[in-house]
């Protein structure tokens, strides 16, 4: 049974994010988020962990996806449209650099992480106190750094939502507007 629950919530998972990155249309690359989302939140319930499941579904997928959407629908980027800006030549290669050096870290930090034991002392210790306060103590404790910083990259993306729905124009848009004012 445990199987099948991760066989399924690891699919929803990955679809979500496919679409995330691969859908054209901007609401239904917020509504993959939120299958993505939902998909973590039934691993972290198999993992015992039912309140990082509550947050996960009540804090990312019913209040940070909500607000993209919102953000979406209010600015009217709804439809598809030409996103294609000006690049630097050297920009694919860079980013493929970046990618494979991240993708490298990532496996580097797996295979450290895979050698460490817990030991039964740690074990012990992780059982003698509820998820609750270890969670709390954990992100504004020794994590206070990163949980800010994944604060303030919500508000860049929010941010970055808007100043890509507010770019002007282009020439065509602006001749047929004013085509529209002649008449």
């Amino acid at each position: 049974m445990e199987a099948a629950v991760f066989v399924f919530a690891a699919a929803a998972v990955i679809v979500g994010a496919l679409g995330v990155v691969l859908r054209s249309h901007p609401v239904h690359a917020a509504l993959s988020l939120v299958m993505t989302l939902f998909g973590v939140a039934v691993l972290f319930i198999a993992q015992d962990a039912q309140f990082l499941a509550a947050v996960q579904v009540i804090v990312y997928a019913g209040a940070i996806v909500v607000l993209f959407l919102f953000v979406i629908m209010l600015l009217g980027v709804d439809r598809a449209e030409s996103l294609r800006i000006e690049s630097i030549r050297a920009q694919r290669p860079i980013a493929a650099l970046v990618g494979v050096g991240t993708l490298g870290l990532t496996l580097l930090a797996f295979l450290v992480g895979t050698k460490r034991n817990v030991t039964g002392k740690v074990a012990a210790n992780l059982t003698a106190e509820p998820n609750v306060n270890q969670l709390s103590r954990a992100i504004f404790g020794r994590h206070v750094f990163a949980f800010e910083v994944t604060s303030v990259l919500l508000v860049i993306a929010v941010v970055g939502t808007v100043l890509l729905a507010k770019r002007p124009p282009r020439r065509d848009e602006q001749n047929r507007l004013e085509q529209k004012g002649d008449g």
